[in-house]
């Protein structure tokens, strides 16, 4: 016991001592800290405005930059997010597109349908579309061919120059056949009238009013030379929304016996036409043409006779007119002038509203222009200045098909 007490009595001022020491230290680093931001502040102080200021900019800086440099980080990953979103939407809508005309060719009518509703089924009106920018000409010559004459060359040629955006194309007699098989595959009552047309005339014609009811635009034939674009066949005062269809006069008789040469008094062109795709107008004449063609040949067939284009010259002329030329093609739009249905016309429409046409005319959503428009009388100027503001076209009026 005594040697314990001993030892406690020894620990105590040990203790003491560590304690001691532990204050000290402590204090001393307390003051010392409080000396360094004493002189911290003091420095800070002691350094002029300006500097600070140049300090606080200098640091304000490198944040814009840093900001600068994430802004354009992220602007040009935006950019590249956007790219790859519209490379993806126009891929959607080619892989739409390819759907839709896949769709379009499967698309089969019931055979119990009218030659007329079948048009309908395959080639519906939409009157709200715009004139589609095509330009259809055939010929049964080739572009490459020598026989293709200089003339006429330079008429193509020229309707590809002055309407640039425009998809221009030439069929020769192979190629036309191959295109009107194409469209109407689903209508087999126009491939075998168009197949059973004995002159190429008449297959002419109704290659025409094949591809503008099927694609739209404009068709012109190969002896016509574009004197002005087509976007100024329009009025000013007129809206291409109102229009269906432009056509001219092709004839306007005051002889007294103007019926041995046409069929009609006044009489529309179809030389140069332009149209929406489904117009009814079309949908009729193809309607005509296929229920006369086939009347005739199930008449020659039943006397085991081919289908043949009779009479002389004249007389094969005046037929091709009623058959499917500008005779046939007038009474069609007259029709549809006076049917109120088709045209909301609640009048009588007669071939006096025409008669000495000098500046274009609307009627229902035709445009109807003079004859002068689409066959002009006037020379080619050398300075493609034209006097004329309503000569659109020439035509030579050349019978070309009498060479066929």
């Amino acid at each position: 016991m005594a040697s314990s007490s001993f030892y406690n009595k020894k620990r105590k001022p040990i203790l003491i001592s560590v304690l001691l020491i532990v204050v000290i230290i402590f204090v001393t680093k307390l003051t010392s800290s409080y000396r360094s931001t004493k002189n911290f502040q003091e420095v800070l102080q002691n350094i002029p405005n300006e500097n600070l200021l140049g300090i606080s900019k200098l640091l304000s800086n490198e944040n814009e930059l840093k900001q600068d440099e994430f802004l354009k980080k992220l602007e040009k990953l935006n950019k590249k997010l956007l790219s790859k979103q519209e490379e993806l939407l126009l891929s959607l809508q080619e892989q739409n597109l390819q759907i839709l005309q896949e769709l379009k060719t499967m698309k089969v009518p019931s055979a119990s349908l009218s030659i007329r509703d079948k048009l309908v089924y395959c080639f519906p009106y939409d009157p709200s579309v715009k004139f589609p920018a095509y330009i259809w000409q055939s010929w049964k010559h080739g572009l490459n061919d020598e026989r293709f004459d200089k003339k006429y060359r330079e008429g193509e040629l020229q309707w590809a120059w002055k309407n640039p955006g425009f998809v221009h194309e030439l069929f020769n007699d192979d190629t036309s056949h191959t295109m009107i098989k194409y469209l109407y595959n689903q209508i087999p009552e126009v491939i075998e009238t168009y197949e059973s047309l004995p002159e190429v005339i008449l297959r002419m014609d109704f290659f025409r009013y094949l591809i503008l009811f099927a694609r739209g635009g404009v068709y012109a034939d190969i002896d016509t030379y574009p004197l002005q674009p087509i976007p100024n066949w329009i009025p000013e005062n007129v809206s291409p929304n109102e229009l269906g269809m432009i056509i001219s006069i092709e004839t306007d008789s005051n002889l007294a016996n103007w019926k041995l040469e046409s069929v009609r008094r006044l009489q529309f062109g179809q030389f140069v036409l332009q149209s929406k795709p489904g117009h009814p107008i079309l949908r009729e004449i193809i309607a005509e043409i296929v229920e006369t063609t086939l009347s005739k040949k199930r008449e020659a067939s039943e006397k085991n006779e081919r289908l043949v284009l009779l009479g002389n010259s004249n007389q094969k002329s005046l037929e091709i007119l009623k058959w499917t030329g500008g005779g046939i093609w007038t009474d069609v739009i007259m029709n549809y002038f006076n049917d109120y249905i088709k045209s909301s016309i609640y009048q009588q429409i007669t071939w006096k509203e025409f008669h000495n046409l000098k500046i274009p005319k609307l009627v229902s959503d035709i445009l109807v222009l003079p004859i002068s428009s689409f066959a002009s009388d006037l020379e080619i100027p050398k300075d493609g200045k034209i006097e004329d503001p309503l000569a659109f076209v020439k035509h030579y009026s050349a019978k070309i098909w009498k060479t066929t």
